[in-house]
């Protein structure tokens, strides 16, 4: 089962985090592999969109919002954007649409940042809107200070936390067909709150960014984790072998029911909805013609599928088809 582990270290400025998504991650990629017109996410795109939507946890469970956190990926590749929503209750979901073929080697400016034109968009979409309020979204190029692509989300991920929160940040993150998996680490504000939804402007936090002796050694030994060892190693095992000499203090987990879970808000209620907007004409036209109604999920890729009476049943209210017989509820 997918899980979310929150720890600080003892009297020092640090706090971490490690997810490590499991069923909610499998669950994307077999809606999307089960798409008859789509197939399955080519080996690169999967593996950044597993490190996306293991990245759009740890993010949103960073901050306190009542909101959706949308992490987009888009640029001037063969994947025209890579989107992971996650909702405070910690419900995901995750897609790509892709424009061109993705090799199989393909790295992340060779599929989103070909020309140095690909970007990160982070959005804060609260819930309940004020009158006239607008989600916050901040935006960074896919490219470092001197203009070099960046390889790695991660690298995206810390140069955005710099920026949006004045605060240093150490991501690692990794994804194959089974498991979707991050760790954080990150420096604590000297005072309040982080700013990833602009909510503070701290001179002093911004001061502090790279001299922090404790966060700084703790960074280091977090960044020698290995990919394979994210993919396969129990969350124990991690921070023993990470920080066998420092003090950790770890809170209770989030497993079961308040773990990370995938929810998309596509429905079959919803699609046949949307199909009794059309009208009788317009789906009898299709069944003419295709014989049957598919629809698909924009965003995970479920496709929902009628024949003649399931379409008619939409339309008939008060009505059932039993064996093919017309019956009066």
């Amino acid at each position: 089962m997918s899980e979310l582990h929150k720890f600080i270290f003892d009297g020092l400025p640090v706090r971490g985090m490690i997810v490590r998504l499991t069923d909610a991650w499998t669950e994307i990629q077999a809606r999307r592999a089960a798409n008859t017109q789509t197939g399955p996410y080519p080996a690169p795109v999967r593996e950044l969109l597993g490190e996306m939507a293991a990245a759009g946890v740890l993010m949103q469970s960073n901050i306190k919002f009542n909101g959706a956190l949308v992490l987009q990926i888009f640029g001037d590749g063969p994947v025209k954007v890579a989107v992971t929503e996650v909702q405070p209750d910690l419900s995901l979901r995750a897609t790509a649409t892709l424009v061109g073929e993705v090799s199989e080697t393909a790295s992340l400016s060779q599929m989103v940042n070909l020309n140095n034109g690909g970007r990160c968009a982070i959005t804060l979409d609260p819930k309940d809107k004020f009158p006239g309020q607008q989600p916050y979204q901040g935006v960074v190029p896919l490219f470092g200070d001197q203009g070099e692509k960046l390889e790695k989300l991660s690298s995206v991920l810390e140069h955005y936390m710099l920026q949006s929160e004045q605060l240093d940040t150490c991501l690692v993150l990794a994804a194959d067909d089974k498991v979707a998996a991050g760790l954080l680490i990150q420096r604590l504000p000297l005072e309040g709150e982080g700013n990833l939804a602009g909510s503070l402007r701290s001179q002093a936090n911004e001061d502090e960014i790279g001299l922090n002796e404790h966060y700084n050694r703790i960074a280091l030994l977090a960044s020698s984790l290995k990919r394979e060892e994210l993919l396969t190693l129990d969350v124990d095992t991690i921070l023993r072998r990470l920080f066998w000499e420092e003090k950790v203090s770890r809170f209770e987990p989030l497993q079961g029911e308040t773990a990370p879970r995938f929810a998309c808000r596509c429905s079959r209620d919803r699609v046949s909805q949307m199909l009794r907007s059309l009208g009788v004409e317009e789906a009898e036209s299709i069944l003419a013609e295709q014989g049957q109604i598919e629809v698909a999920c924009e965003f995970c890729g479920q496709q929902y599928r009628y024949d003649a009476v399931d379409a008619a049943s939409i339309f008939t209210q008060g009505e059932r088809l039993v064996d093919g017989i017309k019956t009066v509820q």
